[in-house]
This record gives C-alpha cells, structure tokens and sequence, in this order.
C-alpha cells in the first residue's frame, strides 16, 4: 500500500512539478490554495492509513515546489546572466538572515548552551529559511496586471471556502467527531505535539469559559487551528483590490469566518492594517474602518458567548482542567479581562522571551525554541513571539536582523505603491509580536513570497509592472 501512495504523490509532484518548471509563479497558486487545504488532508492520510517516512514525504510537497521554483528562475538568472530584479538592501539583508541562520545550524549547540538534537535543528533551519526562499521566489517573477488580479481573487476566494466550510463545521459537526477523528494521532503521534484540550485536541481548538461550564466552539475549519484560519482572513480582507459584488459578498464571508476564530489578536491586526492603509494611501476612510473593527471586535468579545456553538467536557477532560487549575491561580475567563488565560499566558511567554534574549544575548541554537521545540521534546526556552523566538534562537543580532529585514521589505512595498500587501505584511508583523506567525507554513510561504513579488522597483520594466499592479 506505502508503494502505491509513493507512486501516487510521485505523479501529484511529477504534473506540479512540471507546471511550476514552465511557470514558476504557478508555484504561488499552489502555495495560496494548497497550503489553506494541508492540515486537513494530511489528517485524512493518516486516518487512511497513511503513516510514517511516507507522510512525512506527502508533506514535504511545499518544500519540493518551492526547490523547483527557486531553481527555474535560477537557472533562467544564469542564462541571462542577470538578475531578474535590481538587488537591494532588502535583498542583502534577507541573505545575510539566511545565512546567519545556516551558521547557527552549524555551530554546535554545547557551544551556546542549547538542548536540540539533530532533527531539532533541522526542523528549526526550516522553519527560519522558508520565509527567504518564499521571498527571494517572489522578487524574481515579473508579475503582469492578469497574474496580480488571478492572484487576489485566488486569495479571496480560498479565504471565502475556507471561512464558509468553518461556519458549518462548528454548528453541523459535533465535537466528539472531532474527538476521535484522525486530527489527534495525526498531531500527537505523526507531528509529536501533546495537546490537552478536550478530548487531546490542540487547546484552542475551543474557547474555554472556565469551570466545568460547556466550552465554546471556535472556527478551525481546514487548517485545524483558529489562529491560521485568523491569519489567512485578514490578509485576504487586506489585499482584496476592488470592491465589487462577488468580492464584497466573499469578503463578508471571510469576515464572518475571522469573527468565529474568536481570535482577538488576528482581529487587532486587521485594524493595524487598516491605519496603515489609511496612513500610506492618504485615505482617512480606512481609519475609520479601523476604528470599526476594534469596535465591533470589543462587543463580539461580549456577544460571541451567548451565541457561539457549544460542546461539553468529558469526564477525561474535567480532570486534567481541576489538575491545571490547581497549578496557578485564579483567573479571570472574559475575553477581555488582562487576567484571562490565554492572554496572560501571552504576556508571560513574551517577557520571559524578552528576559531570555537579554541575559543570553549570543542565543542558544536553532530548535529550542517554539513549535520546534515542543514537537522534539527539546527544552523550550522561548515561545509564542517571532521576534523573541528568533532572539534566542540566533541572539540578539539575529532578532534585531530579522526586525530590519522585515521593516525594510514594508518600505519597499510602500515605495513599489503595493499599498495593499504593504498592509496586509505589517498586519503579519504585528501578529509576530504574540505568536508564530512563519510556524504557519501559509503565512510564509504566501506572505512572504507575495511581499517579495510586490517589490518590483528600480528598473523600467519593473516600475511599468508595479504601476499596473492594484494599489
């Protein structure tokens, strides 16, 4: 049965393959939409049968394209014996981040005191260089006004299936099909990840109100998580360009959809969006938007429990609650309140972050840190915060490498007049501030590699690009 997978994903990687040599910004539209579907149809393998070093293969699907895109314009850079983009700082910066990553992988880890294994290691190099090859990818297409506009409503329209598949599932799936579906051994056994929300699934995969009281459904839909569901909503809201019928009704979807991730942060950072829209394009209107959205982000935290899908705890999950409990002290359950778990756990993970990056200024090594860590039983040192997670990773250089390559590929996307993707990547920074943004394999390979495409500047023909693309 392995055999036949094997031959089968062989063929799957064979015809994509062969569409991303011919035309490497297919890779683009495979990332958009594929990437959205990957959780959900990596689970389904496993509950088919599928297990082992023949996933983890299935899984590398992204990595394999990605390779064969870099490689095409590569090999298109030789022939021509030119760059298809005018390097710049932004350009140095990303390479000088890859590589100081590389050097970090190879330096050992009793030299700076980390706790990774090999495979951590790896993991982590992954993890950290995806986002360059995704950027470096998108710098090198040429993209026409056709391919832009492919491109946004490719975006919204997966955003759309996505948050309409979501709202069904949390009102017509129960959660104990969730239970004991393939998404817990799938996340425990095949990725190494050890949840304790209910019934083992990831912990906010709900939204816990506290006690023995029924949880709050949150939409998951197929990225099996709220928060990546949050994050691809809000850039396509961001980076939608013209507000036509099928757009706007789309867009009300998406947004529907990102109210059901309950994720307050993702909702945050769509006002981030919004002010920075209105302070590059010179349009007050979008402040008012912004204003809007944290309005109405205020009464959904108010409104969301008393109309939000409900699910109980077993008797399983009761006790590991008391347990937990038992370990800190009281809190407070509103959405809003600074004591609520998740955010405090938040907070707390970000200053230990910070604290961390400090006292240990050179850093520990790749794969101590985040996802990594936790999916290899490494010790984790740093968690939730990007910024912080690089810092102990690669130092207090490599963060502060990382926030300047960032900072400078927002000034370029400004200066290219890509208004739109300049917001929707500082939404994405904002977002890095509490969590993992890049750990969500959507977010950097699409944000990334749309960022770098956006860049288009310098040279004539690029600048004639630029000036068709919607601002």
């Amino acid at each position: 049965m392995a055999a036949l997978e094997l031959v089968l994903y062989a063929l799957f990687l064979l015809v994509t393959g062969l569409a991303v040599w011919r035309r490497p910004v297919a890779a683009l539209f495979l990332f958009v939409v594929g990437l959205a579907l990957h959780n959900a149809v990596m689970a389904a393998l496993y509950g088919a049968g599928v297990r082992g070093s023949t996933l983890t293969a299935i899984t590398a699907w992204k990595e394999v394209l990605l390779v064969v895109a870099l490689l095409r314009v590569l090999a298109d850079a030789l022939r021509a014996r030119r760059l298809p983009f005018a390097w710049a700082v932004v350009d140095w910066l990303a390479l000088a981040f890859a590589a100081l990553c590389v050097v970090y992988a190879l330096v050992p880890q009793s030299a700076l005191g980390g706790h990774a294994g090999h495979r951590a290691v790896a993991l982590g190099l992954r993890h950290d260089v995806v986002p360059v090859g995704a950027y470096f990818l998108g710098r090198a297409l040429a993209l026409t006004r056709e391919q832009w506009r492919a491109l946004a409503w490719t975006l919204l329209g997966t955003a759309g299936a996505v948050a309409a598949w979501g709202l069904i599932d949390v009102y017509a799936i129960p959660i104990s099909w969730w239970r004991s579906s393939a998404v817990v051994p799938y996340f425990r056994s095949h990725l190494g990840y050890h949840y304790n929300g209910t019934g083992h699934l990831p912990e906010n995969f709900i939204y816990n109100v506290g006690g023995d009281k029924p949880f709050l459904r949150r939409l998951v839909s197929t990225y099996l998580s709220p928060l990546a569901s949050g994050y691809l909503f809000v850039v396509a809201l961001l980076v939608a360009s013209r507000w036509r019928r099928g757009a706007i009704a789309l867009s009300v979807v998406v947004f529907a959809g990102l109210l059901w991730t309950f994720s307050r942060s993702s909702l945050v950072a769509l006002a981030v969006g919004l002010v920075v829209l209105a302070c590059v394009r010179r349009r007050p209107r979008a402040l008012g938007a912004a204003a809007l959205v944290i309005v109405v982000a205020f009464g959904w935290a108010h409104l969301f429990p008393h109309i939000a899908p409900t699910g109980n705890w077993t008797k399983a999950d009761l006790k590991v609650q008391q347990k937990l409990a038992a370990k800190g002290p009281k809190q407070s359950y509103s959405a809003i309140n600074p004591n609520e778990p998740s955010l405090h756990e938040h907070w707390t993970s970000l200053k230990a972050g910070v604290r961390t990056v400090v006292h240990h200024p050179q850093g520990y090594g790749l794969g101590n840190v985040g996802q990594v860590a936790s999916r290899t039983n490494t010790k984790l040192l740093a968690g939730e915060s990007n910024y912080t997670e690089l810092g102990v990773e690669l130092g207090l250089f490599g963060s502060l490498l990382w926030i300047a390559w960032g900072l400078a590929i927002f000034v370029g996307l400004v200066r290219a007049r890509s208004f739109r993707l300049a917001a929707a990547f500082a939404a994405v920074l904002a977002l890095a501030v509490q969590t993992d943004v890049i750990g969500d394999p959507w977010v950097a390979y699409c944000v990334w590699g749309l960022a770098g495409a956006g860049m288009l500047r310098t040279r004539l023909q690029e600048r004639l690009a630029a000036d068709l693309m919607p601002a």
